[in-house]
């Protein structure tokens, strides 16, 4: 499986592809960051964001795209603007039909360190581990793309498949004869 991750960001848009499926290596496909001017507009910005995501929609072929649940932060622009990138992230998967999954900040890096509390750094050192890279993925942007697809590898096939063992074992509704 090759899962696009997206930790969004109005000046950093971070962006990931893993390739792998859960119980093997996994292998990075690719790491980068989609950057926009801080003094710009934002309908520019959120135009340079759909343009570097669509590149590397057209450039990777994922089969899936990750992206980390935005969250209630102090700071209500901050959490507007990562919104706004989150959306968009979520628009250019959609249109394409690629599903797109939803992973919190607190599950990922649980996924990816085994603590819900890890911070940065160690994110980083586990990507840079379990990817099997020289050195962890610069800035920390790029690193939690590249955790957010680690962790939808790990968790988001497996709630697939237990979501439609499911969906298969639910018993047919019966109709009501009508009167």
């Amino acid at each position: 499986m090759r899962v696009l991750g997206v930790d969004p960001g109005l000046t950093r848009l971070g962006i990931g592809v893993v390739d792998g499926v859960p119980g093997r290596p996994l292998t990075m496909a690719g790491v980068g960051v989609v950057r926009t001017p801080a003094d710009a507009e934002i309908g520019p910005r959120l135009v340079l964001i759909e343009r570097g995501i669509e590149a590397w929609l057209d450039e990777y072929r994922p089969e899936v795209v990750a992206v980390e649940r935005v969250f209630s932060q102090h700071n209500v622009s901050t959490v507007m603007g990562t919104a706004q990138a989150s959306a968009v992230a979520m628009l250019c998967a959609s249109r394409r039909g690629l599903p797109v999954h939803l992973h919190t900040p607190s599950e990922v890096k649980a996924a990816v360190t085994g603590s819900g509390r890890a911070d940065k750094a160690q994110v980083g050192a586990m990507v840079t581990r379990l990817l099997r890279l020289d050195e962890p993925p610069k800035p920390a942007d790029a690193a939690d793309a590249l955790a957010l697809a680690i962790c939808h590898i790990w968790r988001g096939t497996a709630t697939n498949r237990l979501q439609q063992a499911i969906a298969a074992h639910k018993p047919a509704r019966i109709q009501e004869p009508r009167a």
